[in-house]
Protein backbone atom coordinates (compact mmCIF):
# COMPACT_ATOMS: atom_id res chain seq x y z
CA UNK A 1 0.00 0.00 0.00
CA UNK A 2 0.78 3.60 -0.60
CA UNK A 3 1.42 6.41 1.53
CA UNK A 4 -0.15 9.79 0.62
CA UNK A 5 3.13 11.16 -0.69
CA UNK A 6 2.82 8.89 -3.13
CA UNK A 7 -0.83 10.42 -3.98
CA UNK A 8 0.38 13.86 -5.24
CA UNK A 9 0.41 14.68 -8.88
CA UNK A 10 2.41 17.86 -10.43
CA UNK A 11 2.80 18.85 -13.80
CA UNK A 12 3.82 22.22 -16.01
CA UNK A 13 0.75 24.29 -15.19
CA UNK A 14 0.96 25.26 -18.92
CA UNK A 15 0.26 22.03 -20.22
CA UNK A 16 -2.11 20.86 -16.91
CA UNK A 17 -5.43 22.49 -15.58
CA UNK A 18 -4.64 20.87 -12.08
CA UNK A 19 -1.61 22.06 -10.52
CA UNK A 20 -1.50 25.01 -8.53
CA UNK A 21 0.04 28.35 -9.98
CA UNK A 22 1.22 29.72 -7.31
CA UNK A 23 2.16 34.03 -7.91
CA UNK A 24 4.24 36.29 -5.83
CA UNK A 25 3.33 39.90 -5.97
CA UNK A 26 6.69 41.93 -5.53
CA UNK A 27 9.93 41.32 -3.52
CA UNK A 28 9.42 39.79 0.09
CA UNK A 29 11.01 41.92 2.55
CA UNK A 30 11.43 40.57 6.32
CA UNK A 31 8.93 41.53 8.20
CA UNK A 32 6.73 42.97 5.67
CA UNK A 33 2.99 41.50 4.45
CA UNK A 34 3.82 39.69 0.97
CA UNK A 35 0.87 39.33 -1.31
CA UNK A 36 0.46 35.74 -2.67
CA UNK A 37 -2.15 34.32 -4.95
CA UNK A 38 -2.68 31.19 -5.92
CA UNK A 39 -5.26 29.49 -8.60
CA UNK A 40 -5.97 26.26 -10.73
CA UNK A 41 -6.21 26.35 -14.31
CA UNK A 42 -4.53 29.45 -15.33
CA UNK A 43 -3.52 28.64 -18.56
CA UNK A 44 -6.08 26.00 -19.62
CA UNK A 45 -9.04 26.06 -17.84
CA UNK A 46 -10.05 23.85 -15.26
CA UNK A 47 -14.07 22.66 -15.10
CA UNK A 48 -15.97 24.01 -12.55
CA UNK A 49 -19.30 21.82 -12.11
CA UNK A 50 -21.11 19.73 -10.00
CA UNK A 51 -19.59 16.94 -11.29
CA UNK A 52 -15.91 18.05 -11.95
CA UNK A 53 -13.98 20.47 -9.62
CA UNK A 54 -11.32 21.85 -7.51
CA UNK A 55 -12.99 21.29 -3.95
CA UNK A 56 -9.56 23.65 -1.83
CA UNK A 57 -7.04 24.81 -1.68
CA UNK A 58 -3.75 24.87 1.16
CA UNK A 59 -0.87 26.77 1.20
CA UNK A 60 2.25 25.82 2.99
CA UNK A 61 5.43 27.63 4.10
CA UNK A 62 8.76 25.69 4.77
CA UNK A 63 11.26 28.22 5.71
CA UNK A 64 14.93 27.10 4.80
CA UNK A 65 16.64 25.62 7.05
CA UNK A 66 13.23 23.70 8.91
CA UNK A 67 12.31 20.39 9.16
CA UNK A 68 8.21 21.09 8.55
CA UNK A 69 6.15 23.78 6.66
CA UNK A 70 3.61 26.01 8.47
CA UNK A 71 0.26 26.67 7.19
CA UNK A 72 -0.88 29.85 5.71
CA UNK A 73 -4.11 28.72 4.63
CA UNK A 74 -7.05 26.54 3.51
CA UNK A 75 -9.30 27.73 0.99
CA UNK A 76 -13.03 25.69 0.08
CA UNK A 77 -14.63 26.33 -2.61
CA UNK A 78 -18.03 25.35 -1.89
CA UNK A 79 -20.67 26.51 -5.11
CA UNK A 80 -20.58 24.26 -8.33
CA UNK A 81 -23.86 24.91 -9.68
CA UNK A 82 -25.66 22.67 -7.61
CA UNK A 83 -29.12 23.22 -6.13
CA UNK A 84 -32.49 22.02 -5.20
CA UNK A 85 -33.49 21.34 -8.53
CA UNK A 86 -30.01 19.39 -9.57
CA UNK A 87 -26.44 19.51 -10.59
CA UNK A 88 -25.67 22.59 -12.63
CA UNK A 89 -28.95 24.32 -12.40
CA UNK A 90 -28.07 26.70 -10.30
CA UNK A 91 -25.74 30.16 -11.35
CA UNK A 92 -23.36 30.51 -8.41
CA UNK A 93 -19.88 28.93 -9.44
CA UNK A 94 -17.00 29.95 -7.37
CA UNK A 95 -13.52 29.84 -9.03
CA UNK A 96 -10.32 28.21 -7.69
CA UNK A 97 -8.30 31.42 -7.38
CA UNK A 98 -7.26 33.02 -3.83
CA UNK A 99 -5.38 35.87 -2.52
CA UNK A 100 -3.47 36.06 0.47
CA UNK A 101 -0.88 38.00 2.59
CA UNK A 102 1.76 36.63 5.17
CA UNK A 103 5.02 37.72 6.80
CA UNK A 104 8.14 36.26 7.00
CA UNK A 105 12.02 37.10 7.82
CA UNK A 106 13.39 33.55 6.72
CA UNK A 107 14.02 32.48 2.91
CA UNK A 108 12.06 29.24 1.91
CA UNK A 109 9.51 27.67 -0.09
CA UNK A 110 5.38 28.07 -0.71
CA UNK A 111 3.68 25.28 -1.21
CA UNK A 112 0.63 24.64 -2.79
CA UNK A 113 -1.73 21.41 -3.05
CA UNK A 114 -5.26 21.17 -4.45
CA UNK A 115 -7.83 18.76 -4.57
CA UNK A 116 -9.53 17.68 -7.72
CA UNK A 117 -12.97 15.47 -6.79
CA UNK A 118 -12.42 13.50 -10.15
CA UNK A 119 -8.54 13.71 -10.52
CA UNK A 120 -7.21 13.55 -6.93
CA UNK A 121 -4.46 15.83 -5.41
CA UNK A 122 -1.97 18.02 -7.21
CA UNK A 123 1.01 20.30 -5.76
CA UNK A 124 3.15 22.74 -6.90
CA UNK A 125 5.85 25.09 -5.23
CA UNK A 126 7.62 28.22 -5.80
CA UNK A 127 11.08 29.35 -3.59
CA UNK A 128 10.69 32.64 -1.95
CA UNK A 129 13.82 35.03 -0.91
CA UNK A 130 13.77 37.32 1.21
CA UNK A 131 16.01 40.91 1.02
Amino acid sequence: MSGLKDLFQSADWKKEKHSPVIEVSGKAKKAEPLEVAVSIGKEIPHPNTSVHHISWIEVYFLPENEKFPYQIGRFEFTSHGASVQGPDTSTIYTEPKVKFFFKTEKPGQIMAVSYCNIHGLWESTQDLQVE
